[in-house]
């Protein structure tokens, strides 16, 4: 009882993490990717996105709710796992770890910065517009912050989908688990350069 427990809690943690967080993740980015064709291209997206009906169902049941499970039960996995070298070659062992401790970097950036955007807004702090990020990443230090957080979500969730395949039984075969490695390094690659344009529009 215990096991099927554990396989269900862990396949639903797999689920998540492409469903609905990947996805949410993507356009989120290309949300921001509006910043490159100015401040009135990237206010419109933003005003677009808030005003989407029944916003607040989806922030909570979309966005938050499964972003928590899949942050709170990933530091469990990342605290309880160990490397599997009998199973896995030494450089999937490496993006393993890599995985674990950008899930616990990403709990950290994420927490930051949603109190840092979404909660200002709610308190009536601030508006969600391109002077807010732009006020924001005007700091080097947070500038390296969100690059770093950026490129830790982007890779997470690439590598994330690597393992997603591999779990739910669509990639078996050696073959298909190489090609897989290709696309889901071109997902990290394609990703980290929308979100790190969109951060350096701007500055």
């Amino acid at each position: 009882m215990l096991e099927n427990r554990e396989f269900l809690l862990r396949r639903l943690h797999s689920l998540l993490g492409i469903i609905p967080i990947g996805i949410f993740l993507t356009q989120h980015l290309i949300v921001n990717h509006f910043a490159t064709q100015g401040v009135e291209a990237f206010n419109n997206a933003s005003h677009f996105m808030a005003n989407l009906p029944f916003v607040i169902f989806l922030e909570i049941f979309v966005i938050y709710l499964p972003l928590m499970y899949h942050a709170f039960y990933g530091l469990y996995i990342a605290f309880t796992t160990k490397n599997n070298p009998g199973h896995y070659s030494y450089m999937r062992n490496i993006l393993f770890v890599a995985q674990r401790y950008t899930g616990i970097f990403l709990v950290i950036f994420i927490a930051w910065h949603v109190f840092e955007t979404r909660f200002q807004v709610a308190i009536g702090a601030a508006e969600a517009n391109f002077n807010m990020m732009a006020n924001i990443l005007d700091n080097p230090w947070m500038l390296a912050f969100y690059i770093a957080g950026v490129l830790a979500a982007t890779f997470h969730l690439a590598n994330g989908l690597w393992s997603f395949l591999v779990t739910w039984g669509i990639t078996q075969s050696e073959k298909s688990q190489r090609y897989t490695t290709y696309f889901t390094l071109l997902v990290f690659i394609v990703l980290s350069i929308i979100g790190i344009r969109a951060l350096f529009a701007f500055i």
